[in-house]
């Protein structure tokens, strides 16, 4: 322990992690560097200085991270249409590599030989960071206290904090029983009464969003224009990456789109039962399928699908910075270069309902080909029969051979 000389901390000013802080400085005597990131998560992380500062921290970092979160993890992944599992949209899983490429950094930049963070030993979040940091500094040395240490509940890390005079914010009202986790894509619940299954969420757990109940009687319009894959506009009205995910956000919240309710197979080998609210990513998700399927070509549209749910695995694992993800990354983005247009969607108690798709320069559909009125010879049927026939040819020998054995 005593080879560690200085360490950077991903540090959000929390009970856990202001434990952490301490625990270092006592169990490992080294200094500690805190890094703190806004990713969108709708929180201050202003306070975390004040907090740092007084249990004797000289270098602080605060950065906010939000459009790089969004430019450069997010929208790259929905390049991919990327969903885990058939359902999960990853919000915290991208959210990691981030994190971890600024620790390396910042570990690089202060001149520290190691770097800590605050995730469990059960969860899939260590995986994450330290396969990050791993593969952007092999020589990095990782500290993750909750695999070493014995406070392993909240009374006995509240019991360390009040005998090291650690400043403790008591929030008012009922404490939540949830685990939660916000960026800008999204916020995750666990634990709690959700650690059944069976239990259905109560309505006061969602943080964003209405119930589909509640939301409106009148549906809401949008349009979204895309360059190149990635949404560029709402309205014609030109956005970066953070405030137009901010928007979608806002509206999806506004009409009850986005809650989750999901059972997912953690990559340390257990089943873990998780709510989530991705509000904007869920109307992304789909306007930018709506946006290939009049972009995209057949065969280069099923070759993604075959490969997303490889491409979705990696990022859930945490091989964000693996060779494979990275190669994957170019091979998707190359399918993207004709990904532009507009899509307008129906926002409608819970549902995004897709209402119109157009691309003035890429567009692959031919209404004159594929109209059911006259097509004035656009599209000869007579062509249909031997096309039928040479791809029944298997079929109809296998049938023969077949009847020839019964």
């Amino acid at each position: 322990m005593s080879s560690v000389q200085k360490v950077v901390l991903a540090y959000s000013g929390g009970l856990d992690t202001s434990v952490i802080l301490k625990w270092l400085q006592e169990v490992y005597n080294c200094e500690v560097v805190t890094f703190t990131a806004d990713i969108g998560q709708g929180e201050e992380v202003e306070p975390a200085r004040a907090k740092a500062q007084a249990l004797g921290i000289k270098e602080i970092f605060i950065e906010d991270l939000t459009e790089e979160f969004v430019s450069d993890y997010v929208f790259p992944m929905f390049r991919a249409n990327t969903v885990y599992e058939g359902e999960y949209l990853l919000g915290t899983s991208i959210a990691r590599p981030l994190i971890a490429k600024r620790l390396v950094e910042i570990a690089a930049q202060t001149g520290a030989d190691a770097i800590s963070h605050g995730a469990t030993g059960k969860g899939n979040d260590q995986v994450r960071f330290e396969l990050g940091a791993y593969a952007l500094n092999p020589d990095i040395k990782i500290i993750a206290p909750w695999r070493e240490w014995d406070l392993n509940s909240r009374e006995k890390l509240l019991a360390y904090a009040d005998k090291h005079g650690i400043a403790v914010e008591q929030k008012r009202g009922k404490k939540s029983p949830y685990s939660m986790d916000a960026n800008l894509l999204h916020i995750s619940y666990e634990g709690g009464p959700l650690e059944d299954p069976w239990n259905e969420p109560e309505e006061d757990m969602w943080k964003l969003s209405v119930s589909p109940e509640q939301a409106p009687n009148e549906s809401a319009f949008i349009e979204i224009g895309f360059e190149q894959g990635d949404a560029v506009s709402i309205d014609s009205e030109k956005k970066t990456p953070a405030q137009l995910l901010t928007f979608l956000n806002k509206i999806a919240c506004e009409h009850g789109v986005g809650r989750q309710d999901i059972v997912e197979n953690r990559y340390v080998g257990m089943k873990s039962r998780g709510c989530y609210e991705t509000p904007g990513g869920t109307i992304l998700l789909k306007a930018h399928r709506a946006m290939e399927s009049l972009t995209m070509d057949r065969e280069i549209a099923h070759l993604k699908d075959e490969l997303m749910p490889r491409y979705a695995k990696l990022i859930y694992n945490g091989y964000w910075w693996s060779p494979e993800r990275l190669a994957m990354q170019q091979c998707i983005d190359a399918t993207q270069v004709n990904v532009t247009g507009t899509v307008r969607v129906k926002l409608y108690k819970g549902n995004v309902i897709i209402v119109g798709r157009k691309s003035d320069s890429h567009s692959l559909f031919d209404a004159n080909i594929a109209t059911f009125e006259d097509d004035e010879g656009a599209y000869n049927q007579q062509d249909a029969e031997g096309f039928i026939k040479l791809n029944a040819l298997r079929m109809r020998i296998a049938a023969k051979s077949s009847r020839h054995r019964d």
